[in-house]
């Protein structure tokens, strides 16, 4: 006697599926999705952003670019356009370190977290409604 265990046998044998193909295009999305993933687009780097200090937000808007831009028209503008929104706050950041030597900087990296949050929070609303919408002040960096 082995000291394998055994199992009893199976009533339905079922044939292997076909192995999964990597790198093969996505389903694209129900319109539906394209608006939930639209509207994600813009929640989630919102909330990296408050939880960050406004450091992290880019990650959120980066994934979602990333993994939804091919399958969906929609969800590609509004997570492309939350991306280019975190991308002109980080430049505007990233200048407000040295300027914070003189005092500026606090202020003006203030108005960008300010600008970011009402920017991401009235694209969040149009997305959901499922509006096309194009950021105000905030040049295309990623089409």
């Amino acid at each position: 006697m082995t000291d394998q265990p055994q199992y009893p046998p199976r009533d339905d044998p079922q044939p292997p599926g076909p192995p999964p193909v990597y790198g093969a295009p996505a389903a694209p999305l129900t319109p539906q999705q394209e608006r939930n993933w639209a509207t994600l687009s813009h929640v989630i780097p919102l909330i990296a952003m408050v939880v960050s200090a406004g450091t992290l937000g880019f990650v959120g808007s980066l994934v979602v670019y990333l993994l939804y831009k091919d399958r969906g028209p929609f969800v590609r503008q509004h997570s492309a356009n939350s991306l280019n929104i975190q991308i002109i706050t980080g430049i505007v950041l990233l200048i407000s370190f040295p300027l914070m030597l003189v005092l500026v900087g606090f202020l003006t990296y203030g108005l960008a977290l300010v600008f970011a949050l009402v920017v991401h929070i009235l694209a969040a609303v149009k997305a959901n409604n499922g509006e096309w919408y194009t950021p105000p002040f905030t040049p295309a960096f990623v089409k």
